[in-house]
């Protein structure tokens, strides 16, 4: 595991943790540069990782299914490996036959095709948690980036009753404010913000204001920190500058409801050329070039810090991993 150069107390407590990232982008543009990204969750102590197989800029429900085929049958090709996760037993199991935990989730909803019959399909393929919007309007809600900040629509009423009955995770990062705040007065269920940093230290679109990670918090859910440093800083993805995140959060909602969505970026070149080619979707003011990215690696000197900082054992290992498991239990059926 990386993290060698850490304290024998922070080595200890991060082997012992599971550690649970929401967000590894993994859809079908990336595959051709994924090298041994996963390798690099596994060489530094990760123990689940859920993976992007579905999302709003690929809306066809058939690209999106074969997507979905042909990476489970990647895992199950792999059994001395990789744990595909259905159930939080199977993220337990991973742990102890150390092998990674892989789950599935989708960025946006366009793959559903306005169809809320996919809504269990998906979940019978695997499919554990369905942020709402991305970025853009869609017939959910907007986006983030979108000027009109429009609410919940009718027909994302129904999805997230849906969600919530067959026992799919709400998520609202890339959802624009009105659209965030409807779902989780909305939700029955726990809600994620996945991968949304706090917009108090960093004034981005993408990141959530105060009163929204408090709404998020109320249903009992989960905010995930984001690595990407235009979100967590001036572009910066130290971990100092993470830490600020966590501990802002935490002082506001508690450290039971902070996470890892770490969104590891690492097809860097092929990520400047999709900002470029979507202007609409990645408003230049907003995505400089080039950007700096937290990286896996990091993640043993980050926790190194919170202990320093004064956080205990439970609380480091409830961000790490175990609140989301704790959310899991609660919705997942």
């Amino acid at each position: 595991m990386t993290g060698s150069n850490i304290s024998p107390e922070a080595a200890k407590l991060y082997a012992d943790a599971i550690v649970c990232d929401m967000v590894l982008p993994w859809g079908p543009r990336w595959i051709g540069v994924r090298g041994d990204t996963l390798d690099r969750f596994v060489r530094s102590g990760f123990s689940y990782v859920s993976l992007t197989v579905g999302q709003d800029s690929i809306p066809s429900l058939e690209a999106t299914i074969q997507h979905m085929a042909a990476e489970r049958n990647r895992i199950a090709a792999a059994p001395d490996k990789y744990v595909f996760v259905e159930s939080v037993a199977d993220i337990l199991r991973a742990k102890q036959e150390g092998k990674l935990a892989l789950g599935f989730h989708h960025q946006g909803t366009n793959p559903l095709m306005s169809d809320l019959n996919m809504v269990s399909l998906y979940y019978k393929l695997g499919v554990r948690a369905l942020l709402l919007c991305y970025n853009q309007k869609n017939s959910v809600g907007d986006g983030c980036h979108e000027p009109t900040n429009a609410g919940l629509s009718s027909f994302g009423r129904l999805l997230i009753a849906e969600m919530n009955r067959v026992g799919m995770l709400v998520d609202c990062s890339h959802t624009g404010y009105r659209t965030t705040m409807d779902a989780m007065e909305a939700s029955s269920a726990p809600v994620l913000l996945s991968h949304s940093n706090a917009r108090m230290l960093r004034d981005h679109e993408r990141n959530v204001w105060d009163d929204q990670i408090s709404a998020c918090a109320q249903t009992g859910g989960l905010i995930g920190m984001n690595g990407m440093g235009i979100y967590i800083a001036d572009n910066d993805a130290s971990n100092a500058s993470m830490f600020r995140h966590i501990d802002h959060i935490c002082e506001l909602v508690g450290w039971q409801h902070v996470g890892l969505g770490l969104d590891f970026v690492y097809f860097a070149d092929g990520f400047y050329n999709l900002i470029r080619s979507k202007p609409d979707m990645y408003p230049p003011a907003d995505y400089p070039i080039p950007q700096e990215f937290f990286r896996p690696e990091q993640l043993p000197g980050l926790v190194e810090m919170m202990i320093v900082r004064g956080y205990t054992s439970e609380q480091v290992k409830g961000i790490l991993g175990e609140n989301y498991l704790r959310v899991a239990r609660q919705v997942w059926k």
